[in-house]
């Protein structure tokens, strides 16, 4: 009898997991697609009124206005009266990588130790989560698989959102290292009953030796003839020909301005600061050493006393006007949100951000600062046909709602557990 229950409850287990499986991959585009009459957002600032775009074998073949179009042919998506995008882009996630925060076997994203840059996400990218799937529907169709923990995460690689296992998925593999900036202030354990107002990190100083004490021995080594192996320091070798970036995660003035000039004294060719909450105070010094910014998520309240109610819905335009390169990334909230993105940027936009430029933050800009710009983030000819149609303004989230999507030319389901689920209870309360 016990068998027989131990049986039925791995067949129900396997069916549901298999049943809430994500999708099936869409297939490879067969036949020129056509899409007519809709508003484009090209997402490098420019938008294409009644605009039509073409593209075959996944490559984007024709933008421009529909009275200029030569012969159309193929399939046609009439979309008159709605929009546009670029498929979006969700830097610094560990998508993928965790399904359930709270069961540790769906938990990839973590691994012992402080110094990893030889830890490669992608080889534990799941192609199957679901939280993975949820993303879709919202315009976010890749994103960059990003490790955490540990003073150095590791590698990330960047993949789109319509795969059957990590090598179909794969856009760029080990892009980059990631790097926690250690904080100069810290507060209280609060479940210790510790004050949580700020004191200084009386061990910052010796963390930043640590650090520019690893850089300086992965810079030798990769100089080196050494014939020994050292995994830790091989992965770091890109960080000095740049074939490698640093993704740097740091917030305050002081940690900002210490990470920029201890990183480029090392010789890291290309940093890229992540959070970047006071980065304003530091623009000229990013500017000088061309430091990119994937600020910090809108949505979130200020991190002081001191600051406005809306400094991070400010922040983005602020960073901009300075002169910086900026994309908008939502490191610092759980995965599943991170399908939110393009309401982030909305917010920024509500708060005096170029609706276009905000579109760009997260699309061409991050494209740009994960060196993929070549193939994704706008809307042109000879680019992957990666992009989506939206009822309306793709930053509202009243307003977006995706009536088709194409990854790579591949025509992706947009339905998810998630939707069923919304499906089924808009059933129960509307009985």
């Amino acid at each position: 009898m016990r068998y027989i229950a131990l049986l039925l409850s791995v067949c129900f287990g396997l069916h549901t997991s298999v049943s809430n499986a994500q999708q099936v991959p869409g297939k490879p585009q067969d036949e020129k697609i056509t899409i007519s009459g809709a508003t484009i957002h090209v997402g490098n600032g420019s938008v294409i009124e009644n605009g039509l775009v073409t593209f075959e074998d996944g490559v984007i073949t024709y933008v421009g206005q529909q009275m200029d179009a030569v012969e159309v042919s193929g399939m046609i998506i009439e979309a008159d009266g709605k929009h546009l995008y670029p498929g979006f882009i969700a830097p610094s996630k560990s998508l993928g990588l965790v399904e359930i925060n709270a069961v540790r076997a769906t938990n990839d994203q973590d691994e012992l130790g402080d110094f990893l840059p030889h830890v490669r996400s992608i080889i534990a990218y799941n192609a199957e989560s679901q939280v993975v799937e949820s993303m879709r529907p919202n315009g976010v169709l890749l994103g960059q698989v990003t490790p955490q923990g540990g003073r150095i995460s590791g590698t990330s690689s960047i993949v789109q959102y319509d795969a059957w296992n990590w090598e179909d998925a794969v856009v760029k593999v080990d892009d980059g290292i990631h790097l926690r900036w250690p904080n100069a202030f810290r507060r209280g354990r609060w479940w210790a009953g510790e004050s949580r107002a700020y004191r200084p990190n009386n061990n910052y100083a010796k963390q930043v030796e640590e650090i520019v004490e690893f850089m300086q021995q992965a810079q030798a080594y990769a100089n080196g003839n050494d014939s020994s192996s050292h995994l830790p320091y091989e992965a770091s070798r890109g960080l000095f020909d740049g074939s490698k970036k640093l993704y740097a995660y740091a917030d305050g003035v002081k940690e900002i301005t210490d990470l920029v000039v201890e990183l480029k004294n090392a010789g890291v060719k290309e940093v890229v600061l992540v959070g970047g909450t006071m980065a304003e105070q530091t623009a000229d010094l990013l500017k000088e050493h061309n430091v990119p910014v994937l600020v910090n998520t809108t949505h979130r309240i200020p991190s002081s006393e001191d600051q406005a109610y809306d400094f991070a819905y400010q922040l983005p335009k602020k960073l901009h006007d300075a002169g910086l390169l900026v994309g908008i990334q939502n490191a610092t909230m759980s995965n599943h949100q991170a399908r939110n993105l393009p309401f982030h940027a909305g917010q920024a936009a509500a708060k005096g951000l170029d609706k276009e430029t905000a579109v760009q933050m997260i699309s061409l800009n991050t494209a740009q600062i994960l060196g993929i710009d070549d193939n994704y983030g706008s809307i042109e000819v000879g680019k992957s046909a990666t992009l989506f149609v939206s009822e309306g303004d793709a930053l509202d989230m009243r307003t977006n709602i995706l009536s088709s999507a194409f990854i790579d030319g591949r025509a992706i389901n947009l339905n998810s557990y998630q939707k069923e689920l919304f499906d089924r209870y808009s059933e129960k309360y509307g009985q």
